[in-house]
């Protein structure tokens, strides 16, 4: 099981957001980073790979999911956990220097690499809040489908991941937000799942734990929870962590790692559900980009028949990353009308 996995979304979810595209650039600020961040760096690590630039990956911050990005372009097992355990870095070349990668593989990823902070606020902040908290529902959708199925000790990695992972990261942001702390109940579902998962105590500590999930995403005001500009840059941060999972989670054509397999289920069906929320707006406004990305819906859940991994992948990763590139894109030419109009 992969540990600390979402240690830091900051970097994350401004890879996949264009802040001009919905609001003003937030103001980025210098933080107990190695370096400062300059204007330009901010302007880059904002803008998405799908749109023009590569996004930067902090490699002494990022979660593992961003990190399996690397991993999978490599090709190098296990590499995202040899560069969280190699941490921290005074530099990228610290990859080479620490002799996690070699020279020649640094030479391949160099461009996306960074040791440098970036603070999001403004709407950009919001965003990012709610993709963490995205990310614990799908863990734990997946997770409910597990023991559905009798499969407890496939979920409780699941029920981990939001506390052991998740939660440290969301954990400011929640206080700010003065959400009332929800970490232990996570913490007393897991111990369950894991000591006697057929305790019937397991159905009511895990509808606590998704409701406590709902609860923090409702500090958010509802009109921006339903703004579809706003969930748009959302399921793009999901979808792009489920790509990452998905890309780690295949090796010589073959599903060799369920958990991450079982991720990027999780994390596009949540997608899923929250486009269908906004998708009667879309539609109206966006008829042709609607059909788009209803239609690049379809075709990517079927990639997930069930939770437990087929015998073959349904789809290479080349093409759910094709599937999703096509609602990012989509997602984004909608994001950028809606700005443009804004403005006049």
């Amino acid at each position: 099981m992969k540990n600390f996995k979402y240690i830091c979304l900051a970097v994350a979810t401004a890879a996949i957001v264009s802040l001009s595209a919905c609001n003003n650039t937030p103001t980025a600020e210098n933080s107990s980073a190695p370096a400062t961040t300059t204007t330009a760096q901010v302007s880059e690590a904002t803008t998405h790979a799908s749109h023009g630039s590569k996004a930067k990956i902090n490699i002494n911050t990022a979660i593992l999911s961003e990190l399996d990005k690397f991993e999978a372009k490599l090709g190098v097992p296990a590499l995202s956990n040899k560069i969280q355990a190699g941490r921290p870095y005074a530099n990228p070349e610290d990859l080479v220097n620490k002799k996690v990668i070699t020279q020649e593989q640094f030479e391949q990823i160099k461009d996306q690499v960074t040791v440098q902070e970036v603070v999001l606020t403004g709407e950009v902040k919001d965003v990012d809040y709610m993709t963490k908290l995205g990310l614990m529902k799908g863990h734990l959708l997946v997770a409910q489908e597990l023991l559905d199925k009798n499969l407890p000790k496939q979920a409780e990695p699941h029920i981990g991941h939001p506390v052991e992972e998740i939660y440290v990261d969301v954990e400011d942001q929640l206080n700010e937000r003065k959400v009332k702390e929800f970490k232990s109940t996570l913490v007393s579902l897991q111990d369950l799942v894991k000591s006697n998962p057929k305790d019937a105590k397991v159905k009511t500590n895990f509808t606590a734990s998704v409701e406590s999930v709902d609860g923090a995403i409702a500090v958010l005001p509802e009109s921006q929870r339903s703004k579809p500009e706003f969930v748009l840059q959302v399921i793009n941060g999901l979808l792009d962590a489920a790509n990452s999972e998905y890309g780690a989670a295949i090796a010589n054509g073959k599903i060799a790692a369920a958990i991450e397999y079982q991720d990027s289920r999780g994390f596009v069906v949540y997608s899923n559900e929250l486009y269908k929320s906004i998708s009667s707006q879309v539609a109206q406004n966006n008829p042709e980009a609607h059909k788009t990305i209803e239609a690049s819906f379809a075709e990517l859940t079927k990639v997930w028949p069930s939770a437990v991994p087929p015998a073959q992948p349904v789809k290479t990763p080349p093409e759910v990353t094709k599937l999703v590139k096509t609602i990012e894109q989509n997602s984004q030419a909608i994001i950028d009308k809606s700005s443009t109009q804004a403005q006049r």
